[in-house]
């Protein structure tokens, strides 16, 4: 080969690497952004963010979240439940003995032991009364025992005296704005405001303001109030047929004002123990407010927390 060939041929195979090495740069390019393109379609957050919209890779896939589960109530609830039902609608009244345990358990198809179970809380809330040998009656607010459920003022030597009530007043009138709250009421409502003063041992010992929602004391009046020797809950729940199951408290301690003071016997900014009261019937709803206000001289609230 002559000198002029060996050139042509170096020249040559020159030209034939840089294209082939163009081609493998160029193959390699297109692979890198294949790569790059697979991955951002496949986490488009691994980019350091969220894709944005026209970058051609399909919108993320929003996954619901689980439904919540429905809430368990065990079956004796469901029983006890029922047993209230039947308690509100007056099926059985107060005072009055209910099924025994074994017709119950039959005429909600449970075990006798569901029923025990629901009868026990029943009974624990003083809505049911067990009698050893006599069986389990609806609770009321005639038995003594009930008589100082409500009103947990006690002598220093821990005796229950018994108290007289003096009424003050009984009128119909519309409710305040917070009374209405307190009783679920609209504004303005008629209400029945009762005032009376109760007394310890001959001592005038008590305050008491009671708000009642009219519609549901129609005819309380103050002779019909005057006449009647009972408790007061008894009386609501004999003859309006409401009866009181729970109550919410607030005690504080607060000093008498001169018209309180002139009531209690007491001078004006005299130490009392102011105690507001919300009571509830069946269904948790609101029967009364009652604002009462105690001289503690020789007394003491008792509060039992279970």
């Amino acid at each position: 080969m002559t000198q002029s060939q060996t050139v042509s041929y170096v020249l040559y195979k020159t030209d034939v690497l840089r294209k082939l090495s163009g081609r493998k740069s160029r193959v390699c390019d297109e692979m890198r952004a294949m790569t790059s393109n697979q991955a951002s379609t496949a986490n488009p957050n691994d980019a350091g963010g969220p894709e944005q919209p026209g970058a051609g890779a399909p919108s993320p896939v929003s996954v619901p979240s689980p439904a919540p589960s429905p809430t368990f109530s065990p079956l004796y609830q469901q029983i006890k439940a029922l047993i209230t039902q039947s308690l509100e609608t007056g099926e059985w009244k107060p005072g009055e003995i209910i099924p025994s345990e074994v017709e119950l358990a039959g005429r909600y198809k449970v075990s006798q032991g569901t029923v025990r179970k629901a009868i026990d809380e029943l009974a624990l809330e003083n809505l049911l009364v067990r009698r050893q040998g006599k069986g389990t009656f609806v609770a009321t607010h005639n038995e003594e025992r009930a008589q100082f459920r409500f009103l947990r003022l006690l002598a220093d030597d821990g005796v229950e005296h018994p108290h007289v009530s003096c009424l003050l007043e009984c009128r119909r009138l519309r409710a305040p704005a917070e009374i209405a709250r307190q009783l679920d009421l609209k504004p303005a409502d008629p209400v029945v405001q009762v005032r009376r003063l109760l007394e310890f041992d001959s001592e005038v010992t008590v305050l008491d303001e009671i708000w009642l929602p009219g519609a549901m004391f129609k005819g309380l009046t103050f002779e019909r109030l005057s006449e009647y020797k009972g408790p007061l809950y008894a009386m609501f729940e004999t003859e309006f047929g409401t009866r009181m199951i729970r109550a919410s408290e607030k005690i504080r301690a607060v000093a008498a004002e001169p018209a309180v003071a002139e009531l209690l016997h007491v001078p004006p900014g005299f130490p009392l123990l102011s105690v507001e009261r919300v009571s509830y019937t069946y269904a948790d709803r609101p029967v009364e407010v009652r604002r009462g206000w105690y001289v503690t001289t020789g007394y003491y609230y008792q509060n039992d927390l279970s």
